[in-house]
């Protein structure tokens, strides 16, 4: 009887133990968070999930690290969910109105906050969330209302105090505005936002010396407000200082490329001066802001012509309105038409009205689309000026934490390739996916050395690798089998030695025609050789080169004879008919596919790859860049985050830049 009541109590104890572990999990994650390692407390979060996933607060707090990486379709998604399991939430609510503010979707932002302030009724950072969200909406009074409830909840919040001055001077109101923003600069006086909204009221008020003095003080609170610069070079425009004025634009647009007004400025202030550039202002201006196209803006003699066009349509408006009116009169008079007459033009007045209704709806169609390409080529074109900016570069630790700042290259993540790594490499598990269809070579290996699958770069390993090749030149003599070849054919592929890698995949493939692995390392093989050709400058010559210099013949490869993927994707499909639930060969044939410009083939491989293996972290990225290049942004966007869940940092700066 102790015995049994003895294993109780350990099992007990292991339970106890198990639920600490969890606990612990959540604390180092909150931790992390604390300390800016959102990307850590994401990880943490994965695995409180991964084996509670009825709590709802590790998906909050998930979601809050998304947040802060500028994911915020990731983190609507985890509140999303913390709120399904747990409906009387107010902080999921007011956060998930936060993300969907961000993504100016107003209306859900709205829906909300009213929920959050239902369970949260005296909450001031709701009231003033809402208050962002109802005068992004046009909504002044609404929001002043909810502002004034914030400061009634809390009469020292700084920033009810600014959004309340900020609407306020959008509805005129710039006496008032300027009396809240003194008091938020009372409460805290090196808060910079506050002095670029009293400088931009007396600017409005033809106070250029205060305007300038708060611009100023802005700046020096705050060196990388762009709007500050911007906002300063026009109070010096206003002050014929056009010289100045270029000067502070100039900052404006090296901390921010795609502000359309800092454009369109410069260049007037250029033009005034007899600069050079400033049609080319004045060019990118349009292209950012259809407004500033000043080949659109009439002339004044052009503006007084079309209003007079304007009138004389409205007086003969006027004049066919009394005309129809004496007609109305004779028909009163007995004059009216027959039935049979109205019937009929009745009948080809509908006609033509429903013509009519079909045209206009066409053109409506019509003048959609071309809207909808317009505000994407505008966004590509953002991007692409974005891309300019001096970044900090992407070996530099980020400070805060936000990882989504790094400056990093936009380019598909590379095929995965069968390799060897020692159990005591640094990164062991991050280098590599484990696949049972590498068991049966390791198991005739004896697992040494230990085959995986990575698309890690692996030039660290040469060394070992050439060790390798040595050993299976020995073991092919005792015994030409097809995995001695096959692994020896490895190791040469990885070793830059892609003529001869080939030759052994070959021989593997002659005594076992359905080696998947030798089929997927050859087709490998094989794309590097081509993209080794793809990156030499001029291809029009008839001349050879160097493919692997480790290679003991020094051999060399024609490239009309590489630059072909029909091979590659032959092996790729005889990989698919020995085994269709190999995951990495979709992706690695999905990857090849976008390079031909085949994307819809390309994503229908990568949501094979997805569905076999739904861990995939690489293949929700290339599926997320190739739905954002098929200008399906949220799908994109939802696949990268994903990707960055799964822990591929980069994610979250394409998210940043291509989706918010």
């Amino acid at each position: 009887m102790k015995f049994r009541l003895f294993i109780i109590l350990v099992l007990l104890s292991s339970v106890a133990s198990a639920q600490l572990n969890i606990n612990h999990y959540i604390r180092v994650g909150q931790t992390r968070i604390s300390t800016a390692n959102y990307v850590g407390a994401i990880e943490n979060f994965n695995i409180v999930i991964k084996f509670k996933p009825q709590l709802p607060e590790p998906y909050f707090l998930r979601g809050l690290a998304k947040h802060q990486l500028d994911d915020y379709r990731g983190a609507i998604a985890d509140y999303d969910k913390a709120i399904e399991i747990k409906p009387y939430y107010p902080d999921a609510y007011m956060n998930r109105g936060l993300a969907h503010l961000s993504l100016h979707e107003y209306a859900n932002a709205i829906a909300d906050y009213d929920k959050a302030l239902e369970l949260s009724p005296r909450n001031a950072a709701i009231y003033n969330n809402r208050g962002i969200a109802k005068i992004s909406m046009k909504d002044v009074d609404g929001a002043i209302a909810d502002y004034d409830a914030a400061l009634e909840a809390n009469p020292n919040f700084v920033n009810a105090y600014i959004n309340r001055s900020n609407a306020n001077i959008v509805k005129g109101d710039l006496t008032e505005a300027i009396r809240d923003l003194n008091k938020a600069i009372i409460i805290r006086p090196h808060f910079a936002s506050a002095y670029l909204l009293r400088g931009l009221a007396r600017f409005e008020m033809n106070d250029f010396a205060s305007a300038l003095r708060d611009f100023d003080q802005t700046i020096k609170l705050d060196p990388q407000n762009a709007y500050a610069y911007n906002n300063r070079g026009i109070v010096k425009q206003r002050l014929e200082d056009f010289q100045g004025a270029i000067m502070d634009y100039d900052l404006a647009l090296q901390l921010d490329p795609t502000m359309p007004n800092a454009y369109f400025n410069r260049g007037i202030a250029k033009e005034v001066l007899g600069l050079p550039g400033f049609e080319e202002d004045y060019r990118i201006a349009a292209k950012l802001d259809p407004k500033l196209d000043v080949k659109r803006r009439p002339t004044e003699e052009e503006y007084y012509a079309q209003l007079q066009k304007q009138q004389q349509q409205q007086q003969q408006q006027q004049q066919q309105g009394g005309q129809s009116q004496t007609q109305s009169q004779n028909q009163n008079q007995g004059q009216a038409q027959t039935q049979s007459q109205a019937q009929g033009q009745g009948q080809a007045l509908a006609q033509n009205t429903q013509q009519q209704k079909a045209n206009d709806q066409e053109k409506d169609d019509d003048q959609k689309a071309k809207d909808e390409q317009a505000e994407k080529d505008r966004r590509r074109f953002r991007l692409s000026l974005a891309d300019t900016r001096e970044l900090p570069n992407y070996e530099e630790d980020v400070e805060d934490g936000r990882i989504q700042n790094k400056n990093v290259i936009i380019e598909l993540q590379p095929i995965f390739r069968i390799a060897s790594f020692s159990e005591n490499s640094v990164n062991y598990e991050r280098l590599q996916y484990y696949n049972l269809a590498l068991e049966e070579l390791n198991k005739y290996n004896n697992y040494s050395p230990q085959m995986t699958i990575t698309n890690h770069e692996t030039a660290d390993f040469a060394d070992s690798f050439k060790n390798n090749i040595l050993y299976f030149n020995e073991k092919i003599k005792t015994n030409e089998s097809s995995e001695n070849y096959l692994s020896r054919g490895i190791f040469k592929f990885l070793t830059n030695q892609y003529n001869d890698a080939i030759e052994d995949f070959n021989k593997s493939l002659k005594l076992d025609s359905k080696n998947l692995i030798a089929f997927y390392s050859r087709a490998n093989c094989r794309i590097k050789m081509v993209e080794i050709l793809e990156a030499v400058p001029d291809l029009s010559q008839d001349m050879t080169i160097s493919i692997g210099a480790d290679s003991p013949n020094n051999q060399t490869v024609k490239k009309e004879n590489l630059n072909d993927y029909k091979e590659i994707l032959a092996d790729y499909e005889r990989c698919i008919k020995i085994n269709p639930a190999f995951p990495f060969v979709y992706y690695n044939k999905a990857y090849v596919l976008c390079k031909l410009d085949k994307y819809d083939e390309a994503m229908s491989n990568l949501d094979k790859a997805i569905e076999l293996q739904p861990d995939f972290a690489e293949a929700y990225f290339n599926r997320g860049l190739t739905k954002i290049y098929l200008d399906d942004v949220e799908g994109g966007a939802m696949d990268l985050s994903k990707a960055g869940e799964l822990g591929i940092e980069d994610a979250y700066n394409i998210i940043k830049r291509y989706c918010n």
